[in-house]
């Protein structure tokens, strides 16, 4: 699939104002710093559709993009804030918990982890957490560019035996550099295979 048409669509402080649930939905979330919006941008071939801060949890609001006027790829806020007060954490994580709860249409989550680190355990409870909800996602490791093969595959490696720790069989991986456009492909034919399989 290549994205032809991606379009910046509404900003929503609460699940129920987002668009009507009318067509599949890829979201796309991870702690503040994982090259989320880089990620977006490198999917859609487009270099300022998803805002890129060099301030880290710049994204408060869930961000709906339409794409191809076919499917919504969401932009949501990530978790794991240090620098917000506990009011504000807590605010942020009904908002999210409520739109991956309720939000009928979510094909899949896409949960991005960056690849330079061994795991950490935020991470590892946002996924079991999806896990105990039933959300469908995937995991997606960013910035594979950044560090060698070696400690790449190690880091992946490390990550996979944690998971599998609590679970019987691992979600789908992708491995994704917006610098080298690595994973666009795969994401995209990922995407393209469910929404197929929901007509």
């Amino acid at each position: 699939m290549r994205i032809t048409e991606a379009s910046f669509l509404t900003s929503s402080a609460n699940p129920k104002d987002c668009p009507a649930p009318n067509k599949p939905e890829y979201a796309f979330i991870g702690r503040s710093n994982v090259g989320k919006s880089s990620l977006l941008n490198m999917l859609c071939d487009r270099r300022k559709l998803a805002k890129i801060s060099g301030t880290p949890g710049k994204t408060r609001l869930i961000n709906h993009f339409l794409i191809n006027n076919s499917w919504y790829m969401v932009d949501l806020p990530g978790y794991g804030y240090a620098k917000l007060s506990k009011s504000e954490r807590e605010k942020f994580k009904k908002m999210i918990e409520g739109y991956l709860t309720d939000r009928t249409n979510l094909s899949n989550l896409f949960v991005l982890i960056d690849s330079r680190h061994a795991p950490i355990q935020a991470d590892l409870d946002f996924m079991q957490n999806m896990g105990i909800k039933g959300v469908p996602f995937a995991v997606v490791f960013t910035k594979t560019d950044k560090l060698k093969p070696a400690q790449l595959e190690d880091n992946i490696t490390k990550y996979k035996e944690r998971l599998l720790e609590d679970w019987e069989e691992l979600p789908p991986i992708f491995l994704t550099s917006s610098s080298t456009r690595q994973g666009q492909e795969e994401l995209l034919s990922y995407i393209e295979k469910i929404n197929k399989n929901q007509i």
